[in-house]
């Protein structure tokens, strides 16, 4: 089957997360996704267990991607860039707002050198304003959209990092509904586009839960991890929606007499006793556990550590998680791509790529260098590390 992206050029400057991924994304689906790097290499080439020289974060965010180490601070290397920009279809870059026009390639340049370019922009807070300059990353915009202050509320706990970089993916993730819509809006019209997502915009647009704050109200339904004879489940649904299917259902009762008058403290705790109780002895067993849950109608999960993800059945059925080229003659796992069609296909095509890899194959591929070529410019490749350049 044909891949969406077939023939789509992309040129990804980004690293760490919130750019990788979205240039791993359209990899998946079919693009020739070329990530430039400077010599010293993206920051995430060190992070987990290397296989092959291979970073296993490197990995999961740049599988399939093609390689170019070119140094942006040598005349040769924006050359290099600009070049590419020709033949580019979209370029991804994540520094920070100001970066790109000092480095002499924002998208007003490139966009002079090919009017079809779509420009895809993410920074911690967007361009243009009070706090474009200071440095971002998830955790930092976690705290500032109220997500970590949101966490402790609900878990009476001292506040706390998130267990993972939700500000760098949704903001990955729009940015690739922006991009998208522009190579559509291109097939139209013919010109290119400037796509500028901020994280701080992502998260509070898929803060699902936002409008409470807003509008001055408490925050809603609040979902709990309950202990029963099959471990520990999420439910959902707050505390009151349960106990009101339970007492209608089951005919589980608090034990309190209605006659006398019970404190609100001392009914909830009343109730949620004789919950744990009904959830880890009446029902002795999973199967009781979870043909109660079914006959009630409440979703559950069971709280199991990533490590295990491999064991839900779904995953094993839809193969979530492939082995892709370890590039040492070997296998790793990857989350594979998300994407299912009838039609197309979308698939994690390759291993991550060494640095500087592809540097011969991409310029003489995209742009037609002869030998002669590339050695002009080959002091701007894997040559003088990158300084000053700011995240």
């Amino acid at each position: 089957m044909p891949y969406p992206l077939s023939g789509i050029k992309v040129l990804d400057l980004s690293r760490v997360l919130a750019g990788p991924f979205a240039g791993r994304m359209l990899s998946d689906l079919g693009a020739d996704v070329v990530k430039l790097e400077p010599p010293e290499g993206d920051v995430t080439r060190h992070w987990g267990v290397k296989r092959g020289d291979i970073s296993g974060y490197y990995h999961q965010q740049n599988a399939g991607k093609r390689n170019i180490a070119v140094d942006l601070r040598h005349p040769k290397g924006v050359l290099v860039v600009k070049s590419l920009v020709k033949q580019a279809d979209v370029l991804i870059e994540n520094f920070r707002p100001d970066v790109m026009a000092r480095l002499g390639i924002d998208y007003e340049t490139l966009a002079e050198i090919n009017p079809r370019l779509i420009m895809l922009s993410i920074s911690g807070f967007g361009a243009n304003n009070p706090d474009s300059r200071r440095a971002a990353y998830a955790p930092i915009i976690h705290a500032e959209t109220g997500l970590i202050a949101r966490q402790a509320a609900l878990t009476g706990a001292f506040p706390t990092e998130l267990p993972l970089s939700v500000a760098d993916t949704n903001a990955a993730l729009h940015g690739l509904v922006g991009l998208l819509a522009a190579l559509y809006a291109r097939a139209q019209s013919g010109r290119g586009d400037h796509v500028e997502i901020s994280m701080v915009d992502a998260t509070i647009v898929t803060n699902d839960g936002l409008h409470y704050a807003l509008e001055g109200q408490s925050m809603g339904v609040t979902n709990e991890v309950h202990e029963t004879a099959a471990g520990l489940l999420m439910l959902a649904g707050e505390f009151k929606y349960i106990w009101k299917l339970l007492s209608s259902v089951y005919h589980v009762s608090d034990g309190l007499d209605p006659a006398q008058d019970v404190g609100l403290a001392d009914k909830i705790a009343a109730r949620r006793a004789a919950s744990k109780a009904f959830f880890t002895k009446t029902c002795g067993d999973r199967d009781a556990v979870i043909l109660a849950l079914d006959k009630m109608n409440i979703a559950w999960g069971d709280v199991r550590p990533a490590e295990e993800v491999r064991e839900l059945a779904s995953v094993k059925a839809r193969a979530s998680i492939q082995e892709v080229d370890d590039r040492a003659g070997g296998t790793r796992p990857i989350p594979a791509s998300p994407y299912n069609f009838r039609h197309l296909a979308s698939a994690v095509r390759a291993g991550a790529p060494h640095l500087g890899e592809h540097n011969e194959a991409v310029l003489k591929q995209w742009l037609d260098w002869s030998d002669a070529e590339i050695k002009d410019v080959e002091a701007a490749l894997l040559t003088k590390p990158l300084h000053g350049i700011e995240e």
